[in-house]
């Protein structure tokens, strides 16, 4: 009787196992960001190597951001990236991290006239961010009532490049990237550094988010993942310097 009970319950974790895991996630270059060929990204190039690593089946897809975490917030097997870690989401989700840190910063248009030199001083302004970002999670719990909500970072950037709203916020390491593609905008204020990864459904078999983690931690003590970010044009050390 015990080994058909063992028999069952090993059927049981190999079906489970067996499952697509599916990740989710939105366009936020150059993290992950869609291209003719599918997914891209340093964050998505991350998720690649781990999941060779645990030899499970996945997809990625990418979508608007308030679906793609509403998705892994409700729905199994599902996985949400890159996602900043904060107090709010820690407990609706199983954590695989750090595929980043990185400073959040507040950027103006070039030609604003817009002057920072604290948190408060921000609150008069219009601040541009997505639904359900971490960014969103931020500005509401730092008291900023003049928020204006896109459903993508492009659709923000547009309306700060508009003239729509006076500030938006975005990673650091996003912002040089936007800059370097010659989008007119500048820093107005750095925020504290924070950390983002992989956010899974909690039914999310505990043994699969360890191996996951494992494979992460690998990447990061092999230096794969500074490759990876080089390759993005992502600094290394800055990240690192965000950390601390």
């Amino acid at each position: 009787m015990k080994q058909l009970i063992l028999a069952f319950f090993l059927g049981l974790s190999a079906a489970a196992h067996a499952e697509t895991i599916h990740f989710v996630t939105e366009e936020y270059p150059p993290y992950n960001f869609s291209t003719d060929k599918g997914a891209s990204g340093a964050s998505v190039d991350q998720i690649a190597l781990i999941m060779k690593a645990v030899k499970l089946p996945y997809e990625i897809e990418v979508l608007p951001w308030a679906r793609a975490f509403a998705l892994a917030e409700s729905n199994p097997f599902h996985c949400v990236f890159t996602t900043g870690h904060d107090a709010e989401r820690d407990r609706k989700f199983k954590w695989i991290e750090p595929l980043l840190v990185d400073h959040m910063i507040m950027v103006r248009h070039k030609d604003s006239a817009v002057e920072l030199d604290s948190l408060d001083e921000a609150r008069q302004f219009i601040v541009g961010t997505q639904r359900e970002d971490f960014s969103a999670n931020y500005l509401k719990e730092h008291d900023f009532q003049r928020i204006d909500y896109a459903a993508s970072l492009d659709s923000t950037l547009k309306k700060l490049i508009a003239g729509r709203v006076d500030l938006m916020m975005t990673s650091e390491k996003t912002f040089e990237t936007m800059q370097a593609d010659g989008k007119p905008i500048e820093a107005a204020l750095v925020l504290e550094g924070k950390q983002y990864g992989i956010a899974c459904h909690n039914d999310m078999p505990d043994d699969i988010v360890t191996r996951m983690q494992v494979e992460l931690n690998r990447l990061i003590a092999t230096g794969t993942q500074d490759r990876i970010y080089e390759q993005y044009g992502l600094r290394p050390d800055g990240i690192r310097q965000a950390a601390k």
